[in-house]
């Protein structure tokens, strides 16, 4: 399997990583504000069709390196969403809210796989290419970070993967 995510189609990205199990404790990594924290962002979720949900960004929860200062602006952003779909433990789908007033799409399913889980995130609806990058990058950065938890790992190098992550899509994604 190949860590790098493809573009599927001209708005949609997708992610395949294998993780550590059992289903149950990923998802609560996907869903618990606590948890998901040391991965990507706190925030409320409410798990239900039309629930509503916030992330709350501040890399400083598991990052040992500081913000760069193109990604400053972000400490501290609050993004709404809401929620589509929530099956415990197999699929959240959360509709994600754009700086232009539009909603992108998040689709994370987990399938067990022996004592491994599969998570496949689709995001879609992504306004443009450099929204592709971005989201292409942050989601590989941070589902890196989240396989480092999920392996009793402390995550490293945070904004180094960021960046890196970002060259290799901008190479992997057409223009």
């Amino acid at each position: 399997m190949n860590e790098y995510g493809v573009a599927t189609a001209k708005d949609t990205l997708r992610i395949e990583r294998i993780l550590p199990g059992p289903i149950e404790r990923v998802w609560t990594y996907l869903t618990d504000p606590a948890k998901r924290a040391t991965w990507f962002a706190r925030g409320p979720m409410e798990l239900e069709a039309g629930g509503r949900m916030e992330l709350h960004f501040d890399h400083d929860d598991f990052s040992d390196e500081p913000y760069p200062d193109k990604y400053r602006k972000y400490k501290g952003v609050k993004s709404p969403g809401t929620i589509v779909v929530a099956e415990a433990p197999r699929l959240l789908v959360f509709d994600w809210g754009e700086d232009d007033g539009s909603a992108s799409q998040v689709r994370i399913e987990l399938t067990e796989r022996g004592k491994d889980v599969l998570l496949v995130l689709t995001h879609s609806r992504l306004s443009s290419r450099e929204a592709m990058l971005n989201v292409a990058g942050g989601w590989h950065s941070h589902l890196t970070v989240l396989a480092d938890r999920l392996n009793g790992v402390e995550p490293r190098g945070f904004w180094t993967r960021l960046v890196r992550a970002e060259e290799e899509y901008a190479r992997r994604i057409p223009g």
